[in-house]
């Protein structure tokens, strides 16, 4: 590897290897001059607090999302300031989670609102004569290399005094104050350079959807033929169709009535029964994830059976309106926030009606239902009666197989993509490691 140190010592710690001769190996409890984990107990329930004010309660949610401007903001009563004073963090505090989602870390900067830590948290503050903050934050906030640790050392739920004990075994590597900071402007730089070119990627991976989203509308709105005479079909949001088209109400070509799914909690993953199908398992893409498979008995599964073409529908919840085309060759069933609808195949094609559902027409659709309830919610009367546009039969099939093509080659260059994606994310965790390590001189 280039940029080696001239000598290497073994540091103790297998996971780390080699540091550079003249590098010591500490912990962070040598580190540290002050150390406090959050108010014990209720102190803080959220009936206790409001939703403005001059001190923020800090939460795991502002690590995880490296900001302090959360919707879900509480602040501390001011009667209470001087009662949680000791809880209250500054300027240069280390600030993580000591339960839930741990291996995360923020420093407090001057340009953060004053605040104190929850439950979920603790706080320290580095000896700075012997370690700059910077550099420690590139191994404790920035890096897997706080979590790598993290992870092989938590059993099950920590509890404060053995949290405290855990924290302050982790080992830090110490180099010279002017190395230290050498390292963090260096890994600033590069990791800043990383991140622009991940930016650039999703940037393109985002064009890319726009684009896929906008041949898939012109195809199931427009048609394949651009000289097509066209007319107004009746609703804004859609706009002109093909003239020889119609525009109609989906029930109008279901083979029967639509369907809500099992209501039978998910049991383990046997592949000799019916998969059972969630609305946690549809991808953004309308294809399934393989790693929440589960599963669910014959006997409980039998009523709510999916053929090939039948399309599902989300009810309900964030995921509301997703749409999922059954083409598999396994046996599978659907739970009951999914609706089924089955297609009179001699009329509307299932495949052409999933493109729909992937068009802006849909989406103003669902935008329509939405304005009119405070509830995002889809239920199979609303399903039942959503306007559809409906070619010949045989334009349906050149239509999905135009998309089919087409949409292929878009999702080609966005896995291309989201493989740089990966790549650039992978160098910059080993950059990382390698440079708190000592294994690239800086």
């Amino acid at each position: 590897m280039e940029n080696r140190y001239d000598k290497y010592k073994d540091s103790g710690i297998a996971w780390i290897g080699e540091i550079p001769e003249h590098w010591v190996m500490g912990r962070i409890k040598n580190i540290i001059h002050t150390y406090k984990a959050g108010p014990f107990g209720s102190s803080l329930i959220t009936s206790n607090l409001n939703n403005i004010g001059k001190y923020l309660i800090y939460t795991p949610e502002h690590i995880a999302a490296n900001t302090t401007n959360l919707e879900s903001n509480l602040y501390l009563p001011d009667y209470r300031i001087n009662e949680m004073g000791q809880f209250e963090i500054g300027k240069g505090d280390i600030v993580f989670p000591i339960v839930g989602t741990l291996g995360r870390a923020m420093q407090i900067t001057s340009d953060m609102p004053n605040g104190i830590i929850n439950q979920r948290l603790s706080k320290f503050r580095l000896f700075e004569n012997i370690i700059c903050s910077n550099y420690f934050m590139w191994i404790f906030g920035k890096s897997d290399f706080y979590k790598i640790y993290i992870d092989m050392n938590s059993r099950g739920s920590f509890i404060l005094n053995l949290t405290k004990l855990i924290i302050g075994n982790m080992p830090i590597m110490l180099p010279s104050l002017p190395e230290q900071q050498s390292i963090a402007t260096y890994l600033d730089q590069k990791c800043s350079e990383i991140d622009e070119l991940i930016t650039l990627q999703e940037e393109m991976i985002t064009k890319l959807q726009s684009y896929k989203q906008s041949v898939i509308t012109e195809a199931v709105t427009k048609g394949l033929d651009k000289n097509v005479p066209l007319k107004d079909s009746g609703i804004e949001w859609i706009g002109e169709i093909p003239e020889h088209w119609i525009c109609t109400v989906f029930k109008k070509f279901l083979s029967e009535p639509m369907q809500y799914g099992a209501n039978e909690p998910a049991e383990e993953c046997n592949y000799n029964d019916p998969r059972y199908i969630r609305i946690t398992d549809i991808k953004d893409d309308g294809t399934l994830r393989d790693d929440t498979f589960k599963s669910l008995p014959l006997e409980k599964a039998k009523e709510y059976m999916l053929t090939k073409g039948d399309l599902l529908f989300a009810r309900s919840g964030a995921t509301v309106g997703k749409t999922f085309l059954y083409k598999e060759d396994y046996a599978a069933c659907f739970a009951g926030y999914l609706i089924k609808a089955r297609c009179n195949k001699n009329e509307l094609l299932p495949n052409f009606v999933f493109y729909y559902t992937l068009s802006n027409v849909y989406q103003n659709w669902k935008n329509s239902i939405f304005i009119q309830s405070t509830i995002q919610n889809i239920g199979a009367d609303k399903y039942s009666v959503m306007p559809i546009i409906i070619p010949p039969l045989s334009e349906q099939q050149s239509i999905a197989n135009y998309l089919d093509q087409k949409c292929s080659e878009i999702d080609e260059l966005i896995s291309i993509k989201q493989q740089k994606i990966e790549k650039l994310k992978d160098y910059k965790k080993s950059l990382i490691f390698e440079c708190v390590t000592g294994k690239r001189k800086v």
